[in-house]
């Protein structure tokens, strides 16, 4: 209940958030390492501006991006391992990315997740039709219905469940997918890095978004610039597969995968 007084506003602390309070003193404990990357976007958001011009159809870029990610990921599998309770590493043939949506819900703007299923193996169109229809049956989704559930816990046992779920790689694919990407990027303009707290192997924070000068064929063109984060469990994974697998996202990214099957 909304409550006015001469000089601030109170408001109940939304039950929704608690995902975040758990999420971060979990993540708190993991040995992170954070890699600030550029990419150049600049041919898969021409392409992109070219198809909306001719059918009016506004393709998804966190489908797009999803497709690089899902394709580098298949050749990187240690990316996203998990370690079990006997110390085994445990590599997913699937990619399940939990991505955050801006949504409405009881006509107030919030943050849900959707987990998207192998996209290893779903083409960039399939990716995209199944984020557009989660942001519009986002209420009904088997996500929704866990938060709803997983909120209304005791903090204590909310915080069990979680550090039990994340000692078995199994139920972290189940519940929260295998690797995490979330957008900061899209709430303001210009470039900029967000420094997640996370608690899966893999996670990758999308930035601003920015144009400025790059060098192309030894020529200076104005170019757009994606800033990624991509934090990395450093128990698990070591800096030389991180870079590889980098570069083979940005290879991906930079040549606008998959995007030329989807707008022909």
């Amino acid at each position: 209940m909304k409550t006015n007084h001469a000089n601030h506003t109170l408001l109940p602390y939304p039950r929704s958030r608690l995902l975040m309070v758990d999420g971060g003193r979990l993540g708190l404990r993991k040995h992170t390492i954070h890699g600030l990357v550029e990419f150049d976007v600049t041919q898969a958001r021409e392409t992109i501006r070219q198809h909306k011009a001719q059918t009016g159809e506004t393709l998804s870029f966190t489908a797009f991006f999803l497709a690089c990610l899902g394709k580098a990921l298949e050749t990187n599998k240690f990316m996203h391992a998990y370690r079990n309770w006997h110390n085994q590493l445990i590599l997913f043939d699937e990619v399940d990315v939990n991505t955050l949506f801006e949504v409405e819900v009881a006509g107030k703007r919030t943050i849900r997740p959707h987990i998207l299923r192998g996209v290893n193996n779903k083409s960039l169109r399939q990716i995209h039709q199944e984020i557009r229809a989660f942001q519009q049956e986002h209420q009904s989704s088997q996500e929704a219905k866990f938060i709803d559930w997983f909120v209304r816990l005791p903090a204590f046992a909310r915080r069990l469940f979680l550090r039990v779920l994340f000692k078995k790689p199994q139920l972290i694919k189940d519940y929260y997918g295998t690797v995490l990407v979330s957008s900061v990027g899209m709430f303001g303009e210009g470039s900029g890095w967000g420094i997640p707290v996370p608690n899966h192997t893999l996670q990758l924070t999308l930035g601003g978004m920015v144009k400025k000068p790059g060098v192309v064929a030894n020529r200076i063109e104005i170019r757009e610039y994606l800033s990624v984060t991509i934090s990395i469990d450093h128990d698990i994974v070591d800096g030389a597969p991180a870079a590889r697998f980098t570069q083979q996202l940005k290879e991906l990214i930079e040549s606008g995968y998959g995007l030329s099957e989807l707008v022909g």
